[in-house]
């Protein structure tokens, strides 16, 4: 089964950096699931959310645009055009800092802010992007 991502390239557009959703960011879902699994089981509603958010999240820079996809049922996507792009901002918190996961507000131009949260190394996909779009721009690092 292909992936969202691989299945939105177009001709001669190939995958930069593939970025993750953090199970440290999914932890509310995963102790109330380990919590209450005593209680008839209940606990793997919670479990499932968690795993399920994990796997139906995906991001991706390519060498033409950024993309984000979340959702099973509903799916919400977000695309934006390398060059369309004025801003990549990190946010972490101190949990954040620590496991190394935190949100990415995506701003591009006539594009609303898109946040992304739960990011695994947010940093390293923003220093991603950031040398996909100069090479995009035909600049040298």
């Amino acid at each position: 089964m292909t992936s969202y991502v691989e299945g939105a390239l177009v001709k001669d557009e190939k995958i930069v950096h593939l970025g993750h959703i953090s199970l440290w960011s999914l932890w509310h879902l995963i102790a109330l699931g380990l919590v209450l699994l005593p209680a008839f089981g209940l606990g793997l509603i919670f479990l499932i959310m968690a795993y399920v958010r994990y796997k139906t999240t995906e991001l991706a820079i390519t060498t033409r645009r950024v993309i984000v996809k979340h959702g099973f049922v509903r799916r919400r996507t977000v695309e934006i055009n390398i060059n369309k792009v004025e801003s990549i901002q990190v946010d972490q918190e101190i949990l954040g800092r620590l496991f190394n996961f935190g949100t990415l507000v995506i701003a591009g131009a006539g594009e609303p802010q898109a946040p992304i949260t739960g990011i695994s190394s947010p940093m390293e996909f923003r220093k991603a992007f950031i040398e996909a779009q100069d090479q995009a721009k035909g600049g040298t690092l």
